[in-house]
């Protein structure tokens, strides 16, 4: 089972049986029946799904989803009679760097997580208020896994006045009815003497029964109910404060309101901080070395030898350090530490560009799980400031410095276009690889045409008698010779290609061709797929760019093709296809092996990387996004940003 993406946002439901039993898989049918009413009752079905281990990853990833509104929801209008809509709660590019693999993933956007939220909080509100149930009698009948935030809050607060107790804690609670209708809280003890006698038990009982649930969850609040400490405020200690703090999520899982210190939640850690390339670069290979800095810091600023000293002899929890509280915890700092020297020596004189951009990415350098998670909150990953830079114009290509193709263009691009075009004279100059991905009829063609012009201008400023730019390889499929030598005819007369195939030359011309001196005659050799495994001469030149039309060409790592492709040797190596993914993340991965080689890994090493991304809890998919994002440049026809002047896109099955 899956979900794909519609262009509207709607969310389409699939289910389809291989290997596994349509019988062993939990919840099919009610999740097939909510999604044929509506997007909101599905999000709903795959909320009340617990513990469901065969849900696929896009299910998995919409129920997230769905679980953040609920937890919202759960958390909001504890007392109203009538539900009310609440806002997004939720961080949009958290959600779209972490989405996996789905048909039409692409049309994600803020916008369609915005609609998608308030259709579910508006079915919601509706079910709940139509009803005339309670939320917390509605969520018993349909949801009984969640819980209706109650009455009862636990608060903490520092007690500044007391060194050996810094903090205080007390277990309150709100009247049904409270004077001028504001909402009031009392000490939870007093709820003892307002609801006294038998009459009031059952309200009592009510009243407590998130505390009994939390009770079950923590040692802490268990303690507390026995001795009857719940009832009256509390005098705590770093250790017992930070026991409280480390299971709040248990408290509001059972419905307790929990009110915290504002530090808490973005409270300072010292944390391993590892820097990778603060040097300047101009150019990249797969083997080039990116210096290695190591630190341990305390938000932005390093920390000293004896503040570091003073961390690693204290005990777990809570410091006061540098006028804040920090969390300590000595173990992982020192795993962390450890871990980060280890590798700080075996990498000796720096880390590869290629090991280098799979830690940035929150993965391993070899892209295998380790005892050290890149996402974990006592270490840090991040880019120096000269590979910063880099990255920053790579990601956001509108930042990146015009350069034009010159008058003899015969045509005017479009806003995306020249900052497509930009972004990939950009990586040709550093000799990265680059995906065109752009959907089909937005201009490919017309960029490739203006940077094989850009780059012929380039080279009338060096020594270069015949004006040629450096010779470069395109590669296509048969169907679209005619094609490309229309359009480079039609908008840049100027650029001289030779088009190698044997309905353009005669066999005699294409024996000829190994022994004929092309540089300096020609800026552009343009050859079928089919004619390349035939060239073997091909592979011993050195190409300034390789580039390949409709790259889906080379899926499939195991064909003779795509092995010919990979061995053309280039200073860069650009790929155009309108859907760099397919049917499976394999394609992508074959794609990477051609632009920049080894990123990915092998075959092999990629298909243990995908197994890690899934079977973590949290940033499933955000490393592989990360890691090939810089390289990644798409536009889509649905976005009205980049054309306002075209029709609705439509499918129809």
């Amino acid at each position: 089972m899956s979900i794909s993406v519609l262009p509207s946002g709607h969310l389409q439901y699939n289910e389809c049986y291989s290997s596994v039993d349509k019988k062993e898989v939990l919840n099919t049918d009610s999740i097939a029946q909510a999604f044929a009413q509506s997007n909101a009752e599905g999000l709903f079905a795959l909320a009340c799904v617990k513990n469901d281990t065969s849900l696929s990853v896009s299910l998995k990833y919409w129920q997230d989803f769905a679980c953040q509104y609920m937890t919202a929801r759960c958390y909001n209008n504890a007392t109203a009679q009538k539900l009310q809509s609440i806002p997004p709660d939720y961080e949009s590019n958290d959600l779209l760097k972490n989405k996996p693999p789905m048909t039409g993933g692409e049309y994600l956007s803020a916008e369609i997580f915005h609609h998608l939220w308030h259709e579910l909080d508006h079915w919601f509100c509706q079910q709940v208020n139509d009803s005339d149930e309670s939320l917390d009698v509605f969520l018993k009948k349909h949801a009984p896994q969640w819980h209706q935030v109650g009455r009862v809050c636990f608060h903490l607060a520092e007690n500044k006045n007391d060194e050996d107790y810094p903090f205080a804690f007390i277990a309150t609670y709100v009247p049904k009815k409270s004077s001028q209708g504001k909402t009031q809280h009392k000490p939870l003890g007093n709820a003892l003497q307002e609801y006294a006698g038998n009459e009031n038990k059952k309200e009592l009982i009510q009243l407590l029964e998130p505390i009994n649930r939390a009770s079950q969850n923590s040692s802490l609040i268990h303690d507390l109910v026995e001795s009857g400490d719940i009832y009256s405020p509390l005098a705590w200690t770093t250790t017992e404060a930070y026991k409280f703090l480390t299971s709040v999520a248990d408290y509001t899982d059972s419905g307790v309101i929990v009110r915290l210190p504002d530090w808490w939640r973005k409270r300072s850690r010292p944390q391993v901080s590892v820097t990778i390339g603060n040097a300047s670069q101009n150019s990249f290979s797969a083997d080039k070395l990116l210096d290695f800095n190591l630190d341990l810091v305390l938000g932005e600023n390093k920390l000293t030898t004896e503040e570091m000293q003073l961390i690693l002899s204290s005990d777990e929890g809570l410091m006061y350090l540098k006028g804040q509280w920090v969390e300590v915890d000595k173990n992982q700092i020192e795993q962390a530490l450890d871990h980060w020297q280890s590798l700080e020596q075996e990498l000796g004189e720096g880390v590869s560009f290629i090991e280098g951009m799979r830690l940035l990415a929150g993965t391993a350098s070899d892209l295998k799980d380790k005892n050290i998670a890149q996402d974990q909150p006592w270490s840090f990953v991040h880019a120096g400031s000269g590979l910063n830079k880099i990255l920053e114009k790579l990601r956001n290509p509108e930042h990146i410095k015009t350069i034009k193709p010159g008058k003899k263009l015969n045509a005017s691009l479009r806003d995306y276009q020249t900052v497509g075009v930009n972004w990939l004279y950009e990586l040709s100059q550093l000799g990265l690889g680059s995906c065109l991905a752009d959907d089909m009829g937005l201009g490919k063609t017309i960029q490739i045409i203006s940077l094989l012009l850009i780059l012929k201008n380039k080279s009338k400023n060096k020594t270069n008698k015949s004006h040629r730019a450096p010779l470069s390889l395109l590669v296509l499929p048969a169907s679209l010779l005619n094609n490309w030598k229309d359009e480079l005819e039609k908008f840049a007369p100027s650029i001289s290609p030779l088009f190698i195939h044997r309905s353009m030359m005669s066999k005699t011309e294409l024996d000829e061709l190994p022994n004929t001196e092309l540089s300096g005659v020609y800026d552009l050799l343009v050859i079928s797929y089919g004619t390349l495994m035939r060239q073997d001469w091909l592979l011993d030149k050195n190409w300034h760019l390789v580039i390949l039309d409709e790259a889906q060409a080379i899926k499939n790592p195991n064909t003779r093709q795509t092995k010919q492709v990979k061995q053309l040797k280039a200073h860069a190596r650009i790929a155009l296809s309108g859907t760099p993914i397919e049917n499976r993340l394999s394609d992508l991965w074959s794609l990477f092996d051609f632009i920049c080689p080894g990123l990915l890994g092998n075959s092999s090493q990629f298909k243990q990387f995908i197994k890690s991304l899934e079977s973590r809890e949290k940033q499933q998919y955000a490393p592989l996004r990360e890691l090939v994002s810089p390289y990644i440049l798409r536009w889509l026809k649905t976005d009205k940003n980049i054309i306002d002047d075209l029709p609705e896109k439509t499918e129809i099955r």
